[in-house]
């Protein structure tokens, strides 16, 4: 058996039980993929992730990417480029696609759901085959003769990368000091070097495709005077795609990393030996706008990501708890003659594979909610109709990506390290087990496409302060109007007035931040009491919105065991119905504290001498 371990059954619980995605299958621009269709691809690509792609994920990172200065090119592990190819050859990324460039027109719901399988089971063949989905992005924003560009991505399966960070600039992306300097012929040189860039080079695909940010000579200073350009690793025929000559964009270092070694992250040198030649996308001077289609992409792809890797890191625990013999039951820990029991019957290890499984599952619940939104998004846009309706999609979508990465990645990490590990006692630190590679691999996930406190900050002072509450009081109203409801016939009542709780704790936390944003406009100072909790925030909003939705699916599954589910589905229904309430019970009322905490904080720890750290 591999190390991945699905949760096939909870992904469509979730699309087809709790968010009813049937209901817009069948139809209108997806009238090619009904629900027994859309059930048949997830179970095809469950079948390709726990068999063929999860195959290399350990001997790729035993046995990394090697970097070859001479050539500045990179080897990738034979491993992996056979799990890479058959995902390629599978096609399944033709659903990140337009119909008339080759795709299978899909609902975001269903494409992501696909992506936690791909992911979970190899993160890093997902972000190598991210070509088809920047392919898209060309297409979407560039000029009729750049897409040809798209076409050729598509067609020939090249590569693609998004290059924003610089070594000096960091997640200051407006500080990039990476010229572009325009050229008679209508194109641009690019003069720079870039870091931290994935994908950036291997030997998967003949050509690979940059979509770098740069200053044009004479544009002003921040993210307003970037703009965004494509930058192939080879020049071809626009006509044809056939190979020409290399560009000037080499990788000039390969990074060695903690984790997720089978993803290639890479220095990247423009114009230092021949010009990095680049076409100005779309022929406008928009770049930081444009490439926030990529950057949004991008987050919900690390949310996904880490989600997936919490549900099989938690999943290969729990056999691992029930195969494990040692000690007692705890009502005879006293009798030496007791018989050893399973650690699932011990009370700790219990509480502690609840919690996992509550995060696992309600974060899921998280992702594939805010695809939902998605959804309505892409509907409205593709019947030409995008009505009031579609502005305040548009801006929840805004409003729930920050937490989907922040929050998902910051708790997946934690239980992986505190819980997942935990649970296998000393033989979950051996490689022996998979768990130790996750923790690694999953790291990153709180750190790039902006670190946790950068989610934070951008959900306060974007999604809450710059929309004017708009999409939050549309997340809040709906969480309100669900706790005071009474489906379930009582049996939720306590469990909603704990979530009731912890809205009013939510809407402490923003009542106590924006007062003193307020305040700032007379003393400037008082942004710091803002910064403090924003992260903070961010955490709070993600147990509120999970322990929502996990009381949403808890409802779903009563009426399910109500109406006389047995056997496997009994048992599913019935874990269901217990993870919401332990969640309610052991994880929302901690919000009262992060509240506390909120209101109590002022600018003494700013005052504190940076000597007597």
């Amino acid at each position: 058996m591999g190390h991945y371990k699905s949760n096939l059954r909870d992904i469509e619980f979730n699309l087809f039980e709790v968010f009813g995605r049937q209901h817009i299958l069948g139809t209108g621009p997806y009238a090619e993929i009904d629900q027994d269709t859309a059930r048949s691809i997830l179970a095809e690509v469950e079948r390709l992730a726990t068999s063929e792609l999860a195959d290399s994920l350990l001997d790729s990172d035993r046995n990394p990417p090697v970097y070859d200065p001479a050539t500045r090119s990179v080897r990738m592990p034979a491993a992996f480029r056979a799990s890479y190819q058959a995902y390629m050859d599978a096609e399944w990324w033709r659903l990140d696609l337009p119909e008339d460039l080759g795709g299978t027109v899909a609902p975001p719901s269903l494409r992501w759901a696909v992506a936690e399988l791909v992911l979970g089971s190899n993160p890093a063949v997902h972000m190598f085959a991210c070509g088809p989905s920047f392919a898209h992005v060309i297409h979407r924003l560039g000029t009729p003769e750049q897409r040809a560009v798209a076409r050729h991505i598509v067609e020939r399966r090249w590569g693609a990368t998004m290059v924003l960070t610089e070594p000096d600039a960091g997640s200051d992306v407006g500080a990039g000091r990476t010229k572009a300097r325009p050229q008679p012929d209508g194109t641009w040189h690019i003069e720079g070097v870039k870091r931290f860039i994935t994908s950036a080079e291997h030997d998967m695909a003949e050509n690979i495709v940059h979509l770098v940010l740069a200053r044009p000579e004479g544009a002003g200073p921040g993210t307003k005077g970037l703009s965004l350009f494509i930058v192939p690793k080879f020049h071809f025929d626009w006509a044809t795609g056939e190979l020409g000559e290399r560009n000037g964009v080499y990788t000039t270092n390969l990074e060695h990393k903690m984790g997720l070694k089978a993803s290639t992250t890479c220095e990247l040198t423009f114009g230092d030996r021949e010009p990095a030649v680049g076409w100005l996308v779309g022929d406008v001077h928009d770049g930081i706008a444009q490439m926030f289609k990529v950057i949004e992409f991008a987050r919900m792809l690390v949310g996904t990501k880490a989600i997936a890797t919490l549900s099989t890191g938690y999943l290969n625990a729990l056999d691992y708890a029930k195969t494990r013999v040692q000690g007692p039951d705890l009502t005879r820990m006293t009798d030496k003659t007791a018989p050893r029991v399973t650690i699932t019957h011990h009370p700790e290890v219990r509480r502690s594979l609840m919690m996992q499984k509550a995060y696992a599952e309600g974060m899921r619940a998280l992702l594939l909610y805010t695809a939902t939104v998605q959804d309505e998004i892409a509907l409205a846009e593709a019947t030409g109709e995008p009505g009031a309706g579609y502005d305040l999609a548009v801006r929840l979508n805004d409003l729930l990506l920050p937490i989907v990465k922040g929050f998902g990645s910051e708790k997946s990490y934690e239980l992986l390290g505190a819980q997942t590990l935990q649970t296998f006692g000393g033989s979950g630190y051996l490689q022996d087990y998979p768990i130790e590679q996750y923790i690694r691999d999953s790291k990153i996930d709180t750190l790039y496409e902006g670190t946790t406190a950068i989610q934070g900050m951008d959900l306060f002072f974007r999604k809450i302060v710059r929309d004017r509450g708009q999409a939050l009081t549309k997340l809040m109203t709906d969480i309100q109007e669900f706790a005071k409801g009474d489906e379930g016939n009582g049996a939720l009542r306590v469990e909603r007035e704990l979530l009731g709780k912890a809205l009013e704790d939510v809407q402490g936390i923003v009542a106590t931040m924006v007062s003193a944003l307020t305040a700032s406009a007379k003393d400037v100072t008082a942004i710091y009491q803002v910064g403090q909790n924003t992260t903070r925030l961010l955490l709070a909003c993600g147990d509120l919105v999970t322990g929502w939705l996990l009381l949403r699916q808890a409802v779903v599954a009563t009426a399910a065991l109500d109406a006389g589910a047995a056997g496997r589905d009994r048992a599913f229904y019935t874990g269901k119905v217990a993870a919401a309430r332990f969640f309610a019970r052991e994880a929302l009322p901690l919000i009262s504290a992060h509240r506390a905490v909120a209101e109590i904080v002022d600018n003494s720890l700013m005052e504190v001498p940076e000597d007597a750290f």
